[in-house]
């Protein structure tokens, strides 16, 4: 069957020949894209558009009804001496509550002695109110609040003032996540750039990369800004975008680069090689970016707006990256030429190591062929035993108090808040909607819940009922026993919506009586995740099979492939398990267990490890079929790729590791979670998976690995690289320059995992 045309290659050696329409082509689409975003704006999620279940339709029954309920606010005073019956504790509360009012942003300001607001000890008393304007944007305006609190507070000796609230906390996320965003530009740039120093030995060359990946992102954000008006996104769609940017955009340039220079260092001249580079290399960039994007599709499936967006600005990112490594990039090296390796570092000149088919494999690989099934049985065996901790894995939306920091002031004061005033901080609100809210029956089918909801033991004081008498809406906010979270504040809800609503508030069939909430926003959001893990993980794994069924035109390689991907991301899973629900080591990456895992980090975490995962999968396995199609046997074709990409692949891992282990390092909890799972996962991929497990299944299963059934035999027949397969010419004098001039100044397959 005739091969089809390798469309990386086509685009490279047009590229190539049209270097300055490639490269101020690529430029200008970066400006555009970037100036028209700005001219957009990027649209932030609503509090209604996270919703989903229940707790969903009630946040869109206000939304329709036009009705916007106030961000609630608190302020607790609290002193370890004095009681609340002290007169200078009454004092400090009067303050508290003038220093609020005196603002002009607050309304419906509580006197805890009225509301009952005071600690079974007495030495705590919570004033509440809400902000008056829009909740969306109550974070913005609140600053005026909090600082004249810090002035009252400092009046008073032996008496401490703390807030928290819907806008307090959101501000305290956001500035964090300023933080948090900058510090991660600022750290991972040049972790990136000090490990593209040691692989290149050459400072043009490491820039490069950064240069192209930096370049995807910002154009990436600009596209976001632009698809955010159809699809608005959550706050931390921009940090996902950074992340996932630079690590493939580095990586891919990485891919293109290296093997370029491994054919100069063979003795190519420099067009040849770009080629070949283009053709191997641009090709396997091309599948696995297309693989990451199909992967982040399946987050479509969730049914969860959140997810929609980080979707989006990932497959916006990757497919920006792949086409600039596939035009741009391969337009600047025909332009640089030798040139690339210029800025030097000294003591990082050494001579790259040209690998033949011939060659012996290094010890450990040596190992991994000579044994395979012991080596495939211990390293699932690690493996597993990572994922373990997984097994007891809970998942829940995590509250401000524990995404902030645990010494964030914020967050103490919530923690002592839901201490002292379980159920506070987070109260269930019922959204009662009837044909007139005024009427007699209304009236006291919310006097029949408050009696009964008391009754019960489920709700507690205070319960307050905003009526909104245009609307026949009626928003009541219920504060549920336990802390909000725990198992009580669980079965307190399921009493709300099992028994206590429908036997007070929806008796009739035309009221309508819907339970949202933090806790109850968490339970319906938790429901719809596990509801869509079925459907994601099928389409993801159904598609990626595909892909690498048409790539390879082997089951056997698409099946080994889902496999291999599925154990690095369990293993990953195990550990964010130990480490942030039961405390495994918590304190080496500055964190405290906060008991769970963020509701929404396995599935993302799932889709983009599995996209990532195909990186090194495409790039190993592209080099073995490229072998194995010269003719050689299974055996040392699989010993030829493992060793000629052991360099490319650990130095693209080390890259990837570095930039999520930034991650990992900033002050979000979820942060946190997203930085070190990723981190885990991809060194395990890029060690462990790729230098052990491939080698040794695919030494086991032998001529089996390329088997075809004959009812597939129409599927095309791909290039893996033909053109690498003539013989490079002989040294010559110019052949030798160009090892000297071109080669890579590191050692790569010398100095890694698969040659120890």
């Amino acid at each position: 069957m005739a091969r089809q045309r390798n469309l990386a290659a086509s685009l490279g050696a047009w590229s190539a020949r049209h270097r300055k329409t490639a490269l101020f082509g690529w430029l200008f689409a970066v400006i555009a894209l970037t100036v028209l975003g700005g001219m957009a704006g990027q649209k932030s999620l609503t509090e209604a558009d996270y919703g989903t279940g229940e707790s969903g339709r009630a946040a869109r029954v206000l939304v329709d009804a036009g009705i916007k309920t106030p961000a609630p606010e608190m302020v607790l005073v609290h002193s370890g001496e004095l009681t609340a019956e002290d007169p200078a504790f009454k004092k400090a509360v009067a303050d508290a509550i003038a220093a609020v009012d005196g603002t002009g942003l607050a309304q419906g300001i509580g006197d805890p002695y009225k509301t009952g607001a005071i600690s079974e000890d007495k030495h705590d008393a919570l004033v509440q109110f809400a902000v008056k304007g829009d909740p969306d944007t109550a974070a913005d305006r609140i600053q005026p609040v909090v600082d004249a609190l810090a002035k009252a507070d400092g009046a008073h000796a032996g008496v401490t003032f703390g807030q928290y609230g819907a806008a307090s906390g959101l501000k305290g996320i956001n500035d964090s996540l300023g933080e948090d965003f900058t510090r991660a530009e600022f750290t991972a740039v040049p972790v990136a750039l000090g490990i593209l120093l040691v692989v290149f030995g050459a400072l043009l060359a490491a820039v490069l990369p950064l240069i192209l990946a930096i370049t995807a992102c910002v154009a990436a954000m600009g596209l976001l800004a632009l698809s955010s008006q159809l699809v608005p996104v959550d706050a931390m769609t921009n940090s996902v975008l950074l992340l996932m940017g630079l690590a493939v955009g580095v990586d891919y340039c990485l891919f293109y680069i290296r093997r370029e220079r491994e054919e100069r260092a063979a003795g190519r001249d420099k067009d040849s090689a770009l080629r070949i580079a283009a053709a191997t290399s641009g090709r396997s960039v091309l599948i696995s970016g297309l693989t990451v994007a199909v992967a982040m599709s399946g987050m479509f499936l969730s049914g969860l707006t959140v997810f929609e967006g980080f979707a989006i600005a990932t497959i916006e990112v990757v497919l920006i990256a792949v086409l600039g490594s596939m035009t741009v990039l391969p337009a600047v090296m025909a332009m640089l030429g030798d040139r690339i390796d210029a800025g030097r570092i000294p003591g990082l000149r050494r001579k790259a190591v040209v690998r033949t088919v011939g060659d012996k494999p290094g010890r450990l690989l040596g190992a991994v062929l000579r044994a395979p099934a012991v080596f495939a049985v211990l390293g699932i065996a690690f493996l597993l035993a990572l994922a373990s901790p997984a097994l007891s894995m809970k998942t829940e939306k995590l509250g401000f108090d524990q995404l902030l920091p645990a010494d964030n002031v914020t967050a103490k004061t919530a923690q002592r808040i839901e201490n002292v005033f379980p159920g506070a901080p987070a109260p269930a609100q019922i959204v009662f909607k009837t044909d007139d809210i005024t009427s007699a029956r209304a009236t006291g089918a919310v006097d029949a819940f408050k009696e009964r909801a008391l009754a019960s033991g489920h709700v507690k004081n205070p319960i307050e009922v905003t009526v909104h008498e245009a609307e026949d809406i009626a928003v009541i906010s219920a504060p549920l026993a336990g802390d909000g979270r725990n198992a009580t504040s669980v079965r307190a809800l399921e009493e709300l919506r099992g028994d206590l609503i429908p036997a007070t508030l929806a008796k009739v069939a035309a009221d309508q009586a819907l339970v949202g909430g933090d806790l109850a926003f968490s339970t319906d959001y938790n429901d719809q995740l596990k509801s869509s893990i079925v459907p994601v993980f099928a389409f993801v794994m159904g598609v990626s099979f595909l892909l690498m069924l048409l790539c390879f035109r082997s089951p056997v390689i698409a099946v080994t492939s889902i496999v291999l991907n599925l154990l690095s991301v369990v293993a990953a899973y195990g550990v964010m398990t130990a480490v942030f629900q039961k405390g495994w080591g918590d304190e080496l990456v500055g964190t405290t267990a906060v008991g769970a895992i963020e509701s929404w980090m396995p599935l993302f975490v799932f889709v983009v490890l599995f996209g990532l995962s195909m990186d090194y999968h495409v790039f190993v396995v592209s080099r073995i079929r490229e072998a194995y199609d010269q003719g050689v046997d299974n055996r040392t074709a699989v010993a030829h790729g493992i060793r000629s990409t052991a360099g490319v692949v650990t130095s693209a891992g080390m890259i990837m590791v570095a930039v999520f282990a930034v991650f990992g390092t900033l002050s979000m909890q979820d942060f946190k979670q997203l930085g070190v799972g990723l981190a885990v996962a991809v060194l395990l991929d890029a060690t462990l998976v790729r230098a052990v497990l491939l080698p040794a299944v695919m030494a086991l299963l032998g001529r089996s690995n390329w088997w075809l059934p004959s009812w597939l035999k129409w599927l095309p027949e791909l290039s893996h690289g033909e053109e690498a397969a003539t013989p490079a010419p002989k040294h010559t004098a110019h052949s030798a320059h160009a090892e000297h001039s071109a080669a890579p100044r590191t050692a790569p397959a010398g100095h890694t995992l698969a040659d120890r």
